[in-house]
């Protein structure tokens, strides 16, 4: 068994290899999972983002590179 991420795992084998139709198709469904999740995570910074309070605060600019980075703007 191993520990390797499956888009990673995809990633090398398709470096290494003349991907097949069903590593590709594999690759494919794993990025759309990677995209979805990563929108998901963006709305939640993007909602926590704009909260106010003193919690909020510590970790504002964190956020907002989390973010940039995530909509491929250079931080």
């Amino acid at each position: 068994m191993t520990t390797q991420p499956e888009a990673l795992r995809l990633a090398d084998w398709m470096e290494c290899n003349d991907a097949s139709i069903k590593v590709q198709n594999e690759a494919a469904a794993e990025l759309r999972r990677l995209h979805e999740n990563n929108q998901e995570l963006l709305d939640l910074l993007k909602r926590a983002n704009s909260g106010t309070g003193s919690h909020t605060v510590m970790w504002q600019s964190e956020a907002r590179a989390a973010i940039a980075k995530g909509e491929g703007e250079k931080t």
